[in-house]
């Protein structure tokens, strides 16, 4: 009988069904061409998947898709030095020089900066104060007391609102990095929008920024989600603008978000929150709102600190090299300064991270240094320290390129007042080890250290952050998956 519901009548010998009665299927092994569908509840038997990469903890091989820890391991060996991209960007021939290949906006940032790197002793340790206050964002008693009754905690509850109050902390504390973002995001839209729309959004911006410098966070907040996320959605549904629009559309909503999360009130009312648990009543009920604000604030850097202003002149100009400004070599520069300290500040990164800029006597020095306050080489050992039970283990990595005289490797260990200290050095720099050795012991004596080894070699090859910071591996024992 003819299938008059087919396109065409059956074939003699294509039959399907007689066809898949000679298929066989083996359930104890699934074909190289297919493929198990992912599910995290539960263990599949091998298959032909090939998203696993095999490689060594060092890192080695391809770039890995199965592990987040396995990625930073590779880019921290594959991360461009600090110091040595600095010492391009402003070092050249034999004086200090702003690179070749600038534009015109660049090479002002990086004057700014030179300016800057005029430094004595004092301004040396406020530089260094201001960059150790900016990159510890939860330093000071708060903090600590916080954070020891996160670690008592009996409930889930005291340890929730713990990490509430901290973020509604982090979005208060970056009001003005928020704001700015929300800003560059409505001109990036309004840069992509007909000038028929342009228009509009460009004046409820001018309201916006008005609002934003004198401070009154309500009325743009009310102009933000009233007037102008209304506005860019209407323009993305009227025009199915599916492009970059909708991405700004929803950059916007995250920003407003945290925007609003960051104000006064909500810091103050989740304060309140924490000082109604009776664990944290008698430590936080002398503080009222005010004082809040006031110990909060306290701890910011001031606007004109030396370390802020080198930090922004170094991102305006890095952004203007990534944005196109200046020759392919000096964005490339800008894309490994960029990519060095991202990787530096990753969660899976344990020790603090520093850069110390200068000229001294004459000469441009651009040093990078790592600290480790809890350095103990045994992992037993650390967990099993009482608190002031004996002087902890502190670890000190430099890496400094001097101008004219090239790459140094600095070690310093330190328990109590003994130290320790392995300098590699250049070639030029090898036949005066001597010198420096007595010089380094005489320095430490004088600042009541006992020097229990100083040792100056000729450097072989750098040193890797790995080999002097072996905890870095510790990483492999938290969560090690990327979905």
């Amino acid at each position: 009988m003819p299938d008059i519901l087919g396109a065409t009548n059956p074939v003699p010998g294509y039959d399907k069904t007689s066809l898949n009665r000679n298929v066989t299927v083996s359930p104890e092994s699934t074909p190289p061409q297919i493929q198990n569908v992912p599910d995290p509840t539960r263990v599949n038997r091998a298959d032909g998947r090939t998203e696993q990469q095999d490689s060594n903890l060092q890192g080695d091989g391809k770039i890995r898709y199965d592990s987040n820890f396995q990625t930073f391991l590779q880019r921290l060996r594959d991360a461009p030095s600090l110091a040595d991209t600095l010492s391009r960007l402003f070092i050249g021939g034999e004086g200090t020089i702003v690179s070749s290949g600038m534009s015109a906006g660049i090479a002002e940032e990086l004057s700014q900066i030179l300016e800057m790197l005029h430094m004595d002793e004092s301004q040396l340790l406020d530089f260094l104060t201001g960059q150790f206050k900016s990159g510890t964002r939860f330093n000071g008693a708060l903090f600590a007391l916080l954070r020891n009754a996160y670690d008592r905690a009996s409930s889930d509850g005291v340890r929730t609102d713990i990490l509430q109050f901290l973020k509604t902390y982090v979005d208060f504390d970056s009001t003005k990095h928020i704001e700015s973002n929300i800003l560059r995001d409505l001109q990036r839209m309004a840069d992509a929008m007909p000038a028929s729309w342009a228009e509009k959004l460009r004046d409820l911006m001018a309201q916006l920024k008005n609002s934003m410098a004198a401070g009154d966070r309500q009325s743009g907040l009310f102009l933000l989600q009233r007037e102008i996320f209304p506005y860019m959605s209407s323009y993305v549904d009227r025009t199915h603008d599916m492009g970059l629009p909708r991405a700004l559309l929803t950059m916007l909503a995250l920003n407003v978000a945290r925007y609003e999360n960051g104000s006064e009130e909500r810091l103050q009312e989740n304060f309140r929150q924490l000082s109604g648990y009776g664990t944290l009543r008698d430590q936080l009920g002398g503080i009222d709102g005010d004082s809040l604000l006031k110990l909060l604030r306290s701890g910011q850097l001031p606007e004109g600190s030396k370390a802020l202003q080198f930090s922004d002149h170094l991102a305006a100009a890095a952004a203007r090299a990534l944005r196109g400004e200046g020759s392919a070599e000096a964005q490339e520069l800008f894309r490994n300064l960029i990519s060095a300290m991202l990787i530096n500040e990753s969660v899976y990164m344990p020790i603090n991270h520093y850069l110390i800029p200068l000229e001294w006597d004459g000469r441009m020095l651009f040093s990078e240094l790592w600290v480790d306050p809890d350095a103990e080489d045994d992992e037993e050992e650390r967990r099993n320290r009482r608190p002031g039970g004996g002087n902890n283990t502190m670890r000190f990595l430099f890496k400094m390129d001097v101008q004219s005289l090239g790459l140094f490797d600095v070690i310093l260990t330190s328990q109590g007042k003994e130290v320790d200290v392995q300098i590699a050095c250049p070639e030029k720099v090898a036949p005066f080890t001597r010198q420096i050795e007595e010089g380094i012991a005489n320095i430490l004596l004088r600042n009541e250290l006992t020097p229990t080894r100083v040792m100056v070699r000729k450097m072989e090859r750098p040193v890797t952050l790995t080999e002097v910071f072996p905890k870095i591996y510790e990483g492999k024992n938290s969560i090690n998956v990327k979905v």
